[in-house]
């Protein structure tokens, strides 16, 4: 079995990480970095055909991320990273399910700035919250598309500007359908490329 097929064996189950003991998180650690040295795109920010696009989040060690969990009544549905390298920009957007008419999203828009080949610095600008239903949201592409268009989401929809809304983040392998990155906090994400998704 190969590297890779070893790694989304290990994933599996895990909820976005949220059930990994501390043995599973080890071995995904082993698995990730093992995969990590098999990188077929060592210059993954050169690559857009590879790169753009939206990603579905498949584990991550981010307390950040996996607290979104904690909301009573809700949870955590499926987490996406979009990427547009030409406009410089990312999306971080986490759908939040519960009881009908209360499936809520948190996203965050961020710039980026490449340092090198493979990492970029991120500073996070704006940050949308809210139902679902009233922010019209139905994809993260639909929702990328109203943002960019200049729609503004009240009441939750602010800009950040704090410095501590600043980090980095490395693209540490690239193929056409996974992607393994490291951020600044410590963290490791494991994110598979969505096909078709309007």
């Amino acid at each position: 079995m190969s590297n890779k097929a070893q790694l989304l064996e290990a994933i599996a189950g895990k909820n976005r990480g949220l059930l990994a003991t501390d043995l599973d998180k080890v071995r995904v650690l082993t698995l990730f970095e093992q995969l990590e040295d098999e990188n077929p795109t060592p210059n993954p920010l050169t690559a857009p055909e590879l790169l753009d696009g939206d990603w579905r989040l498949l584990y991550t060690t981010s307390r950040g991320i996996l607290g979104l969990n904690r909301i009573p009544l809700l949870e955590l549905g499926q987490i996406y990273q979009c990427i547009r390298l030409r406009e410089a920009k990312l999306y971080n957007i986490a759908e939040i399910i519960g009881l009908p008419w209360l499936e809520g999203i948190v996203a965050v828009a961020a710039t980026f700035e490449a340092v090198s080949d493979r990492r970029v610095n991120v500073k996070f600008e704006r940050s949308v919250t809210g139902l679902q239903s009233l922010l019209n949201y139905r994809s993260p592409s639909q929702f990328i598309q109203q943002v960019e268009s200049g729609h503004r989401f009240p009441p939750l929809d602010f800009g950040l500007e704090s410095r501590e809304q600043q980090g980095w983040l490395e693209i540490t392998y690239l193929d056409g359908d996974l992607r393994l990155g490291r951020g600044n906090a410590g963290n490791i994400f494991i994110l598979s490329k969505e096909k078709g998704r309007d």
